[in-house]
């Protein structure tokens, strides 16, 4: 409604004045205590509770104050796009044949452990975190455990040995009897009907479980003594026993081959290792032919010296051979592991060494008179052992074990000193830096871990994405940095510092050594590297370049050890899967 105020009296002054208004009509509004209502169907009360877009104010039903004021809570509708809820007629792309699944963030480790509890024991736990779903009676029998957190007990274990078929004869191939090993499968086994099984009475099968059972164990142990820790150390008297292949074993003097020779011509033994200068080698000047029946594996020398040199091969001996007198004969073998060699070590004057096998033992010998003092085991195989350096403490050594441990064994007791628990993957090479007061260690878990030597925390772990599984390793003679034979075909080199940091420009290519565990060794006046190759190459490398210097065909099989005489200019022994050893000059 327009009211007519008049106009201005400057421009209107001589108007006549204009009538007076009328008085405005009064306005009443109902006031409303509540939304509008509509009425509908009970049906359709349901079907639209809540207004479908923002701009509308009225409901289609009069919700409590609480049921307004709940978030939307649930997934979003996988057939609406962008949770849109007016375009109810586009379905989201399929990333299923069934349809869509959202993604769930679940590990590969606990999705295995859940998929393989469900096809053992029937259940597992909810995806949500709910509870169990699947068998429910099987879940309270084993009280919601799965495969990796369930141990079984030792009656239930002896039930499933004797569901176990006979693994029969390894001398018949075929017909009853036939040796099927780890594939002999089960009683219950459908697949295996065609076997046929002997009727055992109760005792016969008691005496096949004990029979099965002694197989699976080490070889009796006439005499032991238990250790602080659980373990144990066993002192054996005639199981193991050496030969003496020498013609006297005095001389004139009465002095044995232990004895550091003085006659050589041009070589001065008894001095400090380093203080020449060393060359590549160029021919071979001598070969042992088939000093081994089988591979070769392991080659020690002698301590400072280097007169004697020890092989140890998978024919399960170990032997000790003359390196400087005429003919360089065989010495002394020493028998007693029953498996194939894993390593040897020397302690610092080379009276004793020991000795590691895969028949899970480790045994300290007298490398003069070929007795074996101790031997000493944890159960798991011993990759890799070292005596500890420091005089104080040299009768002390370090393994490194299959089950991803490195026990610190004392030779005086017996007894285990301390155990070294934080690699993921068996050890494979333990090096003494700092002057021995720490250790690296490595692994197949691709890591490197740096310790205090009697502290079981590491202090510095390396493990970076683009790292390989380091094999083999080599102190560098200055004590700064170390060479690891890495996986991928190459030498990688740390430093001894605190950091222990790889140096990225020190990498040594050119050789390929994957699927073997091929050693590598320092020149004694650190200018040269030294390694074999899986094609019976020997690769020498400038240490400060990184320039391979010379490439020179050793054998047809695979060279994987191999060392630098310390008191020669140019000697290198080297051995390999052909069983012969040759020394270079």
């Amino acid at each position: 409604m327009l009211v007519d105020y008049g106009s201005d009296s400057d421009n209107d002054a001589g108007s006549k004045p204009a009538a007076p208004a009328a008085p405005l009509p009064s306005i009443t509004r109902p006031v409303v205590a509540a939304p509008n209502v509509l009425v509908e169907s009970q049906t359709s009360l349901h079907q639209a509770l809540i207004p479908k877009t923002h701009e509308k104010q009225e409901l289609a039903y009069n919700l409590p104050y609480d049921s307004l004021t709940v978030p939307i809570q649930g997934p979003a509708n996988p057939f609406v796009p962008n949770g849109d809820p007016n375009q109810t007629h586009t379905l989201k792309r399929k990333n299923l044949l069934t349809g869509f699944a959202e993604e769930a963030a679940i590990s590969t480790a606990s999705f295995n452990a859940q998929q393989r509890t469900w096809n053992s024991l029937g259940y597992a736990k909810a995806p949500d975190g709910s509870g169990i779903v699947g068998d429910q009676d099987a879940a309270m029998k084993f009280d919601g455990k799965d495969v990796v957190e369930y141990r079984p007990s030792k009656q239930e274990i002896k039930a499933i040995k004797k569901r176990r078929l006979a693994s029969g004869d390894p001398g018949i191939v075929e017909g009853e009897g036939a040796y099927m090993g780890p594939w002999a499968g089960w009683k219950d086994d459908e697949l295996r009907k065609e076997v046929k099984v002997p009727e055992l009475s109760d005792g016969d099968e008691e005496e096949e479980e004990e029979e099965e059972e002694e197989e699976r164990l080490p070889p009796p142990k006439p005499i032991m003594e238990r250790s602080g820790k659980g373990y144990e150390s066993y002192v054996h008297e005639g199981e193991e026993k050496t030969e003496f292949h020498g013609a006297e074993f005095h001389d004139y003097m009465g002095r044995t081959y232990m004895h550091v020779p003085r006659d050589i011509p041009g070589v001065r033994l008894d001095k400090e290792p380093g203080e020449q200068t060393c060359y590549i080698p160029k021919k071979c000047i001598h070969e042992w032919k088939h000093a081994h029946d089988k591979p070769i594996t392991v080659l020690r020398l002698f301590p400072r010296s280097g007169h004697l040199l020890l092989s140890g091969g998978a024919d399960n001996k170990i032997k000790l051979w003359d390196l400087y007198h005429e003919g360089r004969p065989l010495l002394r073998t020493f028998m007693g592991h029953t498996k194939a060699i894993t390593d040897l070590c020397f302690n610092n004057s080379g009276t004793h060494f020991i000795s590691s096998s895969y028949d899970r033992y480790i045994k300290l010998w007298n490398t003069e008179t070929g007795e074996c003092l101790k031997r000493f085991t944890t159960g798991k195989i011993p990759h890799v052992i070292r005596f500890n350096p420091n005089p104080d403490l040299n009768h002390e050594f370090l393994a490194g074990m299959s089950d991803k441990k490195i026990i610190q064994f004392d030779t005086k007791t017996g007894e285990i000193g301390q155990e070294y628990d934080y690699h993921l993957g068996p050890v494979n090479t333990i090096t003494f830096v700092d002057e021995n007061r720490r250790f690296i260690s490595t692994s197949d878990d691709k890591s490197l871990r740096a310790w205090e030597y009697g502290i079981p925390v590491p202090i510095t772990l390396i493990a970076e994405p683009y790292m390989y599984a380091m094999v083999r390793s080599a102190l560098h003679p200055s004590g700064k940095y170390v060479a690891f034979q890495s996986g991928d075909n190459q030498i990688v080199v740390h430093s001894t510092a605190d950091k222990f940091r790889q140096n990225r420009k020190k990498a040594f290519r050119g050789h390929n050594n994957a699927g073997y565990a091929i050693d590598l060794d320092v020149s004694p006046d650190g200018q040269f590297l030294t390694s074999g190759d899986s094609g019976g190459w020997v690769c020498f490398w400038a240490w400060k370049s990184g320039r391979m210097y010379d490439k020179f065909k050793c054998g047809e099989g695979a060279v994987v050890c191999l060392a630098w005489l310390p008191q020669e200019t140019s000697k290198v022994v080297t051995g390999g899967l052909e069983g012969s050893i040759k020394l270079w000059d």
